[in-house]
């Protein structure tokens, strides 16, 4: 643990703060405003099989969900629209990459915070999106050389909330899950996260829907604001 001096009232005070091994980003709606594009292409692609999807629907289907619980709710709701996974994940990722073409949809804040922290620690990205595209977006921030690995949805089936995706980044860095510190921004990233035995950090922007974010350590509007001795040891 690091010790900082704090005053209050007077006094001098000693405050620990957790002692990180490796730092993890998620990619979708932390370093990237992709989900964005992504509840585009998914009500594109549902029109395209003959079902209508007002916006505020489709937020609500695509935020925070990984692709099995997507195509799962889309099944339920609409038998038959698109009978595998695979298929629905194809058609809304061809429509995603035009859409992308279009638009910037970095997130400033989050990529200057994983710039900086990427001098101290080793940093890794854990996504639910397929391995090419996270590979892609990495590519196009112009942070991919920042990044010891990057994990997709190949590498840990279960997908958010379910732990295994930050267990398998910690076991490849070879540090332990309490020693890792996660920046994510959906409630399923959040519990996965906090499940892993990690501290997590949950960036809320203002204007999207929100979430129950109340299993972070820390909640932020802007992760470029992000200190380490915002996190106490009493929050853990």
């Amino acid at each position: 643990m690091e010790e900082i001096e704090t005053r209050a009232t007077g006094l001098v005070e000693k405050e620990r703060i957790p002692e990180f091994r490796a730092v993890f980003f998620d990619l979708d709606g932390t370093l990237l405003d992709s989900e964005v594009l992504y509840v585009d292409a998914v009500r594109i692609a549902l029109l395209r099989r003959g079902h209508f999807l007002e916006h505020n629907e489709a937020i609500a289907l695509v935020y925070g969900r990984g692709w099995h619980e997507i195509h799962r709710e889309v099944s339920r709701r609409w038998p038959g629209a698109y009978p595998s996974r695979e298929e629905m994940e194809e058609v809304v990722r061809e429509i995603f990459l035009d859409l992308q073409k279009q638009r910037d949809i970095s997130i400033p804040g989050s990529i200057s915070l994983l710039r900086r922290l990427s001098k101290d620690y080793p940093v890794a990205v854990v996504s639910g999106s397929p391995r090419a595209d996270v590979q892609r977006c990495l590519e196009q921030l112009g942070i991919i050389d920042l990044v010891q690995f990057y994990l997709g949805a190949e590498d840990y089936p279960a997908g958010k909330p379910d732990p295994s995706g930050y267990l398998v980044a910690a076991a490849r860095l070879g540090v332990l899950p309490e020693t890792c510190l996660v920046f994510e921004d959906s409630a399923a990233g959040v519990a996965a996260a906090k499940s892993a035995g990690m501290v997590c950090v949950a960036l809320r922007r203002r204007g999207l829907l929100r979430q129950d974010l109340s299993l972070a350590d820390l909640i932020m509007e802007d992760l470029e604001d992000f200190d380490m001795a915002q996190l106490r040891s009493s929050k853990r």
